[in-house]
This record gives C-alpha cells, structure tokens and sequence, in this order.
C-alpha cells in the first residue's frame, strides 16, 4: 500500500466532506480514493469515516489521525520540491579560458537535454585547481600531464605567414650573425603555462641554442595573438584556435607538446555525467581533433600509449 497515496485521499476526503468531491481535489477517481482509504482502514484496524448517512464525517479515530496524516502529506510534497530544486541545482564547473564561448553554449545545451544544468566558470589552469581544492565548483577541468589525460590536444606553433616546411624545428629559430636579424619568439599563452608544458619547451629551447628570451611566456591570450599577428613571432596553440585566429599553423618537431585534461570532481555522479554523457561535447569545446566516443573509462587504455604520437 502507498501510505502517503492513500493518506493524500483521506485527508481530501475529510477536507471536502465527499468522497467525490475530495477525489476529484485529489485528481482521482472516486473508486480509487474509496479503494485507498479503505486500505488505510485496514492498515490500522479501525474506521476513519463514518459511512452510515448521506454526509461523510470522520470517526473518532479518523479525527485523531487527521494531523498526523496532513503532516505526512506536507512532509511528502516538501521532499518532492526539494528534490525539483536539487535536480534544477546547476553543477558549476571550472573550465579553461581558451574554450571559445559558443562551443561552450552547445556544451550547456547539450547538458539541458540529458537534464544537467551546467554553470561554466571560465578559468585559468592554476585557479581552476584552486576553485576545486576550495570546492568553489562542483568540477573542473584541469590540466594534467599527457600520460594522465582523459582528453588530449595536440599544440604546434602558428604565425602570420606560411611556414616553408611541413614541420618547425627549434633551431631554425636560431638568430643568425647579423644583429639586424631578428629573433623569432616562442610565445607561451597562460593555458599553457604548467610545468608539464613550459619547462620541456625551455628545455628544448636551450638544446636547439636558443637565447633565454626566446621562448617567452606572454601575459594573456590577447597580447599572444596581437603580438603573434604584427611579428614574426611563433605562438604556441593548438590547431583548432590557429584557425580562429587567422594563423597559419605547423607542427613543433621532436618535441610534440600535447594539452592534457582531466576532470576533478567531489561527487562520483558529476564525475560520470562530465566525463560519459558530456565527453565529445567537452572534447570540442578544448578543441580535441577527430573527436570519437572515446569515454573517461576508455580513456585508461589511452593511458597506455602516451609515448605515441596523438
């Protein structure tokens, strides 16, 4: 027996002294609320209506467990309201700065339609951690060292003008005797400024003979690409905003730096909604090439083979 079904009949019931009229507030058949009050006079042993004339009035006994029966009534749509509001409660999430916005409104919208309501927060990568740590956000998506990643955005350098070869090599990038040569930079945006990322890049910087210089972290995305379209400058990007940015793209030799991301999350449920239902759509909006089905769970066997070319 639905105990709050049949206490919603009985309390109606009361309330309009009919059976047909308090079925009807009820929104049931009548049948159906006699069949539950019934019910519920059986469940506890004694009459809650006294049916011996026209006019339904409650017994004694039907008077006593009135309160409590509205009390459970209340209780019962209180926690349905509740659970409306938590199942309508956004999921925050931090997500990187690069992602371009109308690839991440067809991230929300493909949320709504699985009924998750996301909130993006866009972020930095060392204040989208700090946002997790703080538990500011339900989730993030955080910048993780390839072998470790769930998603995974190859990075090449883009310029202004073609490239004459199909692949950069550091070297290349060598400034020559003549002081009036100038010395093309590595510029390095701040989603890319992780140890992961940055400290190889130097690395190989250094080997090829590069000056200190050279390989620059720029203070924002926006004077990246400003300084990349009036220069000679390289900047360090993926293929995907290359594009966007109107930059002719090529891929870094040897060194092959890859963008790595992860989701940190508090709760397991908002782990599997980010990382199962919502992968491809979050695959875009970073701007991962070829995008398949490839899920958080699937992407362990990825894991495996970091040391191949992505």
């Amino acid at each position: 027996m639905d105990v709050v079904a049949a206490c919603r009949a009985f309390v109606a019931v009361s309330g309009h002294g009919s059976f047909t009229s308090g079925a009807a507030a009820a929104g049931i058949p009548q049948s159906v609320a006699s069949r539950r009050i019934a019910a519920l006079e059986e469940h506890f042993g004694a009459r809650l209506f006294d049916r011996s004339s026209r006019a339904v009035r409650l017994t004694s006994f039907g008077r006593d467990m009135l309160p409590t029966a509205r009390r459970l009534v209340d209780l019962a749509d209180a926690m349905a309201d509740d659970a409306e509001r938590a199942r309508l409660r956004p999921l925050r999430v931090a997500v990187p700065e690069i992602c371009p916005p109308q690839r991440l409104a067809a991230l929300v919208v493909a949320a709504r339609r699985q009924r998750i309501h996301l909130e993006v927060r866009p972020a930095g990568p060392r204040e989208r951690a700090r946002l997790c740590q703080t538990l500011e956000v339900g989730a993030g998506i955080v910048a993780v060292p390839e072998e470790t990643a769930t998603w995974r955005v190859p990075l090449g350098l883009a310029a202004r003008n073609p490239f004459p070869a199909s692949t950069v090599f550091p070297e290349t990038l060598r400034s020559g005797r003549a002081r009036a040569q100038a010395r093309r930079r590595i510029l390095i945006q701040p989603e890319d400024d992780v140890a992961h990322l940055r400290d190889p890049l130097t690395r190989a910087g250094q080997s090829a003979g590069l000056a200190p210089a050279q390989v620059t972290v720029a203070p924002s995305l926006v004077d990246a690409v400003a300084t990349a379209l009036s220069f000679p400058d390289l900047l360090l990007c993926s293929r995907q905003q290359a594009e966007e940015f109107g930059l002719h793209w090529c891929p870094l030799a040897d060194l092959g730096p890859v963008r790595g991301y992860t989701i940190a999350a508090g709760v397991r449920d908002d782990l599997d909604q980010l990382g199962t239902v919502l992968h491809k759509d979050i695959a875009r909006c970073l701007g991962v090439p070829d995008v398949t089905g490839t899920s958080i769970e699937q992407a362990a066997a990825g894991h495996r083979a970091a040391g191949e070319p992505t």
